[in-house]
């Protein structure tokens, strides 16, 4: 760029448009060797536009390689002509936003150089071997390309599948090739405009350390990336055949316990799959096919598409994502929709209550649903036998409903807490199977039986936030899994004369009423990570006396100090705070690792009796979770300064 657009990035500085840690990283992408013209004509014509919060945006900062990976935009609040090129297919812009802060190739090469560099470290008389799948977003089939041709380029062997595939697939692959690492190119369940790079290690986890940071320091050090890598030494790229769809979908068919009722009852069931745009068409229609259960496909999104274009965002965590799914689950009168994301690790529900109206359940719900049939079931066939409960475990995060705690103490089983993240939940169940000596070649149930005698059973885990598991064969929430886990469950409360919304209810009866509500409040770009930051050190250093009316008991901060696990096992540090306001009731709060938001987490308990009015109970106690969010909010933005 020339002396006079310098000059004039330093103008802007002074008058306050543009941060100063802007300018300097527009001057050096712009002075990098890899800065084409598309760079510059993009920058110019933002400067020329005044457009210096979406400068702002893009600049501020690197992207940050974080504990899990990457993710950031990769289509900018303005795109560029340069950027928009000739659009591609379905009005996609023909290259990603230009920006240090942004998700593009340049940002794909530094992460994957990183990754690469780290490998060869761990793995020093080895050459890399990195699978990598990727969802249907924009640019996603680009980048998991140039990240393979990055691993090829250093004399590696990077495993491709041809087309987009889930998270979970990515997991269980890594394993299943002895891989030493993996990436799934995805932004999960966020906005269209987004994308990511989730990094998983040898165990078929997400990277936690010291495998976090030790990849953090390798891509920090990376300066300028090949952004044209060619093979290298032998390196070359292997394409993934149908041969791992059906090694993946055989595992999947492990998690089944009642397979004669599923059987039975599943010809009986009627249920609507939508996998929002995304890559849940892969492998679901076929599981469910296999098992004798009918469905219809929501078919305005079955098909792969970039922009998302039937939903707000295609976040089954929304109940607006799966309105078209009930809407033709009520031509159908169908008794489940189920939806999964873009990667397919996160599932929502909806359930035909006895009037013929749809319910949404949460993901607290589903995931103890879930955690309840299968402590039940695996007992009465005899897979868990009396005495053996205390070797057997349910996995939950910290800010996930105690619902399932009380639940697993009272089936005499160990409830296993972790941080936000399901990393932490496959990283359990890496040490778990070390205990048991590894699987080796073992069948499912001689496999259990080991991990009960040797080690600890894995019944379930999951989180709030729509993610669940029940194997341990892969190692991060899997929605195709809990596809099959739930249409089970529910399967079996139908040979019961039951449905699911009446399962929750028995539950809720014997074990007390739980109730559960997530406020986030999002503050984006380069101000609001401010103010998020702000606000989560005020709660820190400034914790309330008083919680919306209730005093405040005691506070965990999971920053300081030391924390263990009911193993015994040291918990991470995270900035994470929990709040115990008595009587069952308590508030966490934290700032999301992946989206520009803080997130506050309410828990109410209340028991009810035998004949207690359990609908008007659950009015009751949501109006106070209500109420404390309300509160929280007003008090969140003041202690931000929002």
């Amino acid at each position: 760029m020339s002396e006079d657009w310098s000059h004039c990035l330093e103008g802007a500085v002074e008058k306050g448009d543009l941060l100063e840690d802007s300018k300097k990283n527009i001057l050096r992408l712009l002075g990098s060797s890899g800065a084409g013209s598309r760079v510059e004509e993009s920058v110019r014509e933002l400067v020329k536009a005044g457009e210096w919060g979406e400068l702002n945006d893009r600049f501020y900062r690197t992207l940050a390689f974080g504990t899990g990976g990457l993710r950031g935009r990769t289509i900018g609040n303005v795109v560029t002509k340069a950027e928009m090129g000739k659009p591609a297919a379905l009005g996609r812009p023909e290259f990603p936003a230009v920006g240090t802060n942004c998700m593009n190739e340049g940002n794909v090469a530094r992460a994957t150089q990183g990754l690469v560099n780290y490998l060869k470290r761990m793995f020093p008389n080895e050459p890399p071997r990195v699978v990598f799948a990727h969802d249907t977003r924009f640019f996603s089939r680009e980048f998991a390309e140039l990240a393979a041709r990055t691993v090829a380029a250093a004399g590696g062997t990077a495993y491709l599948f041809p087309e987009d595939r889930s998270t979970p697939e990515l997991s269980f692959a890594v394993r299943h090739l002895g891989a030493q690492a993996g990436v799934e190119v995805t932004a999960s369940h966020n906005p269209s405009h987004d994308n990511g790079y989730k990094v998983y290690f040898s165990d078929g986890a997400q990277i936690v350390e010291p495998h976090a940071s030790g990849i953090i320091r390798e891509v920090e050090a990376v300066q300028e990336p090949e952004l044209n890598p060619r093979p290298q030494d032998g390196g070359k790229i292997v394409m993934l055949g149908r041969e791992m769809d059906e090694a993946y979908v055989a595992a999947l068919k492990e998690l089944i316990v009642e397979e004669e009722v599923l059987r039975k009852e599943g010809k009986t069931l009627k249920v609507v799959f939508t996998p929002l745009h995304g890559t849940g068409i892969r492998i679901v229609p076929d599981l469910l096919r296999s098992v004798g259960v009918g469905f219809s496909l929501v078919e305005e999104q079955s098909a792969g598409d970039g922009r998302f274009p039937t939903v707000r965002s295609p976040n089954p965590e929304n109940g607006e994502a799966l309105a078209l799914g009930i809407e033709q689950a009520k031509k159908e009168k169908a008794d489940l929709v189920l939806a999964t994301d873009p990667d397919a690790d996160r599932m929502g529900v909806a359930v035909r209550n006895g009037k013929g109206e749809y319910e949404l359940i949460t993901g607290n719900q589903i995931g103890s649903l879930m955690a309840s049939y299968r402590m039940e079931r695996m007992r009465a066939k005899g897979w868990i036998l009396p005495g053996e409960e205390k070797r057997c475990c349910l996995i939950k995060t910290f800010v996930t409903t105690d619902l399932q705690k009380e639940m697993a103490g009272a089936a005499g089983m160990k409830c296993v807490e972790t941080l936000t993240g399901f990393k932490y939940i496959g990283e359990k169940l890496g040490i778990y199977e070390k205990q048991a000596g590894g699987r080796g070649k073992m069948g499912a149930e001689e496999w259990r039986k080991r991990r009960i005698e040797a080690s600890t059973f894995f019944v379930f885990g999951g989180e709030e936030s729509y993610g669940y598991s029940g194997g341990d064969f892969v190692r991060d929430k899997d929605a195709n899994g809990a596809v099959l886990m739930l249409v089970e469950a529910a399967a079996w409360a139908r040979s019961q004369g039951r449905n699911l919304l009446e399962e929750m209810d028995r539950m809720y009866r014997m074990h007390g009423l739980y109730l559960e509500k997530l406020g986030t409040i999002e503050m984006p770009g380069a101000e609001g990570a401010k103010q998020i930051a702000r606000a989560v050190e005020s709660y820190q250093k400034n914790p309330p006396r008083e919680w919306g009316g209730r005093r405040v008991l005691g506070v965990n901060d999971f920053e300081k100090g030391t924390h263990r696990d009911v193993d015994g096992m040291e918990i991470p540090k995270e900035r994470m705070l929990m709040f115990d306001l008595g009587e069952g009731f308590r508030v966490a709060v934290r700032a999301s690792g992946t989206e520009p938001k803080m997130k506050c987490y309410f828990f109410g308990k209340r028991k009810v009796g035998a004949n207690e009015d359990l609908a008007k109970a659950k009015r009751e106690l949501a109006t106070e979770l209500e109420q404390l969010w309300e509160w929280t909010r007003t008090d969140a933005r003041g202690r931000a300064g929002a």
